[in-house]
């Protein structure tokens, strides 16, 4: 542990610092550190006093060089700089401008705080956002990247896959919490859209992406390299484009082949299309939008009982809204040319509104 104290003046608030901070509070929490040697080593860190002020009334107080404060005599309330836990708050007492990693050590501080106070018992969560965040930057140098891939329990060199996630619950605040996707993957939220890391146990080598549940859909970038994780995040997000929650739920990247040139078309380009602007003003019409629905499912499943499974109508229900939109968009869906087009309008119309 000693090993692993760092000075934070000494530290550049970069991603290799913050990587630094969670591995320290880490390292105490592993060690088993008490509750005084955890505000101890905070205010070590970070070179400023640091409290605990814990939910059954006691509270700790230590100096940057250990020695231990007395309590509070006026605490402001709330304190300048600090963090709830579900055990009390902790905080730290720098005058002046905070510095640029206080947040981060607060943050960690508080779970550490969480962990000492049931014993180390506490489930761990199944990733740091921080951490994946780290993973699926551009910005990072490789042995950033790799190092936070290991503190995450994933295999830098092994294959790995991202998935990107729309219509997740919102993650616990603050900074958004890693949640497990249903098979203990790290994950964070970036733009609205969660990232997922998938890497398979070294003795399988198929794996899929979260399952979604109703009204979410998911788009799943290539395997490879943990370290190329960026990459496959990038591709997960252009799969996620081609999705539709009700007739394709989960598109891979890899399955998308040339189609996935279409996601470089600006979407200007696409909706000045003839064919689109047709679409937009069928769905506008009194049950276009199901209509239209029924025609994607028709297209992908390549019969009306397909369709009828997938969507859970009736064939003869989806026969009608079928029959309508190729009427009234001039598509005989018999012939496979008019089929192509009717899938490509529909895939333009998904691109463009993504």
């Amino acid at each position: 542990m000693e090993g692993l104290l760092l000075r934070l003046s000494a530290l550049d608030p970069d991603a290799e610092a913050a990587v630094r901070v969670i591995a320290y509070f880490d390292a105490l929490v592993t060690h088993g550190a008490s509750a005084h040697a955890l505000v101890r080593a905070a205010a070590a860190l970070a070179e400023c006093p640091a409290g605990w002020s814990r939910d059954d009334g006691t509270s700790m107080r230590y100096a940057p060089d250990g020695t231990a404060l007395g309590p509070l005599a006026a605490a402001p309330s709330p304190l300048p700089a600090s963090a709830v836990s579900d055990c009390g708050t902790v905080w730290l007492e720098r005058p002046g401008t905070p510095a640029p990693l206080d947040a981060l050590v607060l943050e960690r501080m508080a779970v550490a705080a969480a962990a000492v106070s049931h014993g180390g018992t506490r489930r761990r969560e199944p990733g740091d956002p921080a951490l994946v965040e780290l993973v699926l930057s551009a910005q990072v140098e490789p042995e950033v990247r790799i190092r936070a891939l290991r503190l995450l329990g994933l295999a830098p060199g092994r294959p790995l896959r991202v998935a990107a996630v729309r219509g997740t619950p919102p993650a616990p605040a603050p900074r958004q919490r890693a949640a497990s996707d249903g098979c203990g993957a790290p994950r964070t939220v970036v733009d609205g859209v969660a990232a997922v890391l998938i890497q398979p146990p070294a003795d399988r080598d198929t794996y899929t992406g979260p399952t979604p549940a109703e009204g979410m859909t998911v788009g799943i970038g290539g395997a490879m390299g943990a370290e190329h994780a960026r990459r496959s995040w990038e591709q997960a997000r252009v799969a996620l484009r081609f999705t539709d929650a009700a007739t394709a739920p989960v598109v891979e990247y890899d399955a998308l082949g040339s189609l996935a040139m279409l996601a470089d078309l600006p979407a200007e380009t696409l909706r000045n299309r003839p064919e689109l602007a047709a679409v937009e003003a069928f769905a506008q019409r009194p049950g276009g939008e199901a209509d239209l629905t029924a025609l994607a499912a028709f297209c992908r499943c390549g019969s009306l009982r397909g369709a009828a499974t997938r969507l859970h109508l009736h064939h003869s229900s989806v026969a009608d809204r079928v029959a309508r939109a190729g009427e009234a968009l001039g598509w005989d869906l018999a012939d496979p040319a008019d089929r192509f087009r009717a899938t490509l309008a529909l895939t333009l119309r998904r691109l463009a509104r993504s």
